[in-house]
């Protein structure tokens, strides 16, 4: 698949942001009064809705990206739509009262990180649920959205908030969401299009004649599918940037979190964390898309 930047800053990005809206909504403490208050849930509705704005570019008519809500009953991208506009909506007005007043509502927040959490979610299964790319219609693909916005958004509270061992809570989150990364790597790598029933016979629907193979490409030129679907990357060069992932992604934040925890550094240093697992995230949700195969590519000659 084409990993397009727009898709791939949206999952990085919204979920990071619903992550942090999920622990708010649960209260998760931060003092310093309305000014902070104000700027992280600044943070976490900011990269919510950077996030959803930059996905409507990848489609051929942003204008009318409205018209997905509407498919909501069968639809995971219209699910999702619907599910972060409710929770953007309902953690506005619990941001505004806890600005206002310094009360945080509980009945409000309760519900923002949940819709937080269903948002996230919905955004999974928008992969999740497609047969015709096997590696990623994966029972893991949810929990792996879940686990890195869930870790993601905890590194940027820990580095306005003020929880006891909340650098020991972030190693643990962080490591417990690349686990379940490398899980997923591991099944993937052993996932092929053959295990779905997608191979050149049913693609090119000539199965009944036998064995079929490619004489010359379907299209002269590159078309819509062919640069959207069809993606190639070497093994050593998704090697090197897995490993570069990791590093970034899940060695650096772990060794800052540490850092914090043993040396008493400011709390605030941990937002060097939260940058770096986010540009890890950034190499990963590239990897996602790169790696993955799309039945449609079995027509263009791919085995």
């Amino acid at each position: 698949m084409h990993p397009a930047v727009s898709v791939i800053f949206f999952t990085v990005a919204s979920g990071a942001g619903f992550g942090l809206i999920f622990l708010l909504g649960l209260g998760f403490p931060v003092g310093g009064g309305a000014g902070r208050a104000f700027v992280i849930s600044l943070i976490g509705g900011g990269l919510a809705v950077a996030g959803l704005l930059s996905s409507t570019l990848h489609l051929g008519h942003p204008e009318r990206a409205w018209r997905a809500l509407s498919q909501w009953r069968s639809s995971w991208l219209s699910r999702e739509g619907v599910a972060a506009i409710v929770t953007l909506v309902t953690f506005g007005f619990y941001a505004l009262i806890w600005m206002a007043t310094g009360e945080r509502s509980a009945v409000l927040g309760a519900l923002a990180a949940a819709g937080a959490a269903i948002t996230v979610f919905t955004t999974s299964m928008i992969y999740a649920q497609l047969k015709t790319v096997p590696q990623w219609r994966s029972r893991l693909t949810p929990p792996v959205y879940l686990g890195f916005a869930l870790s993601s958004g905890w590194l940027l509270a820990a580095s306005f908030g003020s929880l006891g061992s909340a650098e020991i809570w972030g190693i643990a989150l962080v490591a417990c969401g690349w686990a379940a990364k490398w899980m997923w790597w591991t099944q993937a790598a052993r996932t092929r299009l053959a295990d779905a029933g997608s191979t050149p016979e049913t693609a090119t629907g000539l199965g009944f004649i036998g064995k079929v193979r490619l004489l010359e490409r379907p299209h002269t030129g590159e078309n819509y599918l062919t640069r959207e679907m069809v993606h190639r990357i070497g093994r050593k060069h998704a090697r090197t940037l897995r490993m570069l992932a990791l590093l970034v992604g899940c060695f650096v934040p772990v060794a800052i979190l540490a850092l914090v925890a043993l040396t008493g550094a400011p709390a605030l240093l941990n937002i060097i964390a939260a940058a770096a697992m986010i540009a890890g995230l950034l190499a990963e949700r590239w990897l996602f898309f790169a790696e993955a195969e799309h039945a449609v590519s079995l027509y263009y000659g791919h085995r």
